[in-house]
C-alpha cells in the first residue's frame, strides 16, 4: 500500500455495535442474548454458542433464508439481568447464559457473557459483558478440594485434603484471570 495522497472515506465499524446475518426461519427478540450457530449466523443464544452480544431490535426472519436480514447487537457494556440465585457476595463472579434469556453463575456447557459488576437484589445484578473476548477455556477442578482465599501449608504429613484445597484455590484463581482475558 502507498501513503495516502487524498482523503478516503472508510467504512467504519459501529464501535460497540455490530451487525450479524441472522439464522434462517427464526426470531431474535429485542434484548435477547445472541450466539453464533457455528456457521457464522446469529441466532437466539444456545448453551455453548460464542456470545455475540445483546440484540438491539426484534429481528423476524420467519420464512427467510439464512442471512436475508441482519441483527444488530450491542457487543459490550453493562446491563441489568436476572441471574439465577445471585447474591450480594457474587459481585465479581463470571456470568453464563444457557439460552437467550437464562443467566447463571455456573459454566458447565453454558456460554460466558460477562462478570457481575453490581448487586441489585436477590437474583438481579448489573453484568458487565463483552462479546468475542479473549476468554480461554476454564480449568476443570476435579480435586475435590474447596477453594479458599489463599494456599495452605501442606506440612510434612502431605495432607491430601490440604493438597486438594490448594489445587482448587489455584484453579479458581487461574479461571478468574482467564475470565478477564488476562
Amino acid at each position: 500500500m502507498a501513503k495516502l495522497a487524498v482523503d478516503i472515506a472508510r467504512p467504519w465499524v459501529l464501535g460497540e455495535y455490530e451487525q450479524h446475518p441472522a439464522i434462517a426461519n427464526d426470531i431474535i427478540y429485542q434484548g435477547a442474548a445472541v450466539g453464533d450457530n457455528g456457521s457464522g449466523y446469529a441466532r437466539p443464544l444456545v448453551a455453548g454458542d460464542p456470545f455475540l452480544g445483546f440484540s438491539e431490535f426484534n429481528v423476524d426472519n420467519t420464512g427467510g433464508s439464512a442471512g436475508d436480514i441482519g441483527v444488530r447487537v450491542k457487543r459490550e457494556g453493562a446491563v441489568q439481568l436476572p441471574v439465577a440465585s445471585l447474591a450480594i457476595t457474587d459481585v465479581g463472579k463470571d456470568v453464563y447464559a444457557s439460552d437467550d434469556n437464562t443467566f447463571v453463575l455456573t459454566a458447565t456447557s453454558n456460554s460466558h457473557i460477562g462478570v457481575v459488576r453490581a448487586f441489585v437484589s436477590t437474583g438481579v445484578g448489573i453484568v458487565e459483558f463483552e462479546a468475542g473476548g479473549n476468554r480461554q477455556t476454564a480449568i476443570t477442578d476435579s480435586s475435590g478440594g474447596v477453594a479458599a482465599a489463599s494456599m495452605v501449608d501442606v506440612g510434612a504429613t502431605h495432607d491430601q485434603a490440604k493438597i486438594n484445597a490448594n489445587f482448587a484455590t489455584l484453579a479458581a484463581k487461574v479461571n478468574y484471570l482467564l475470565g478477564r482475558g488476562i
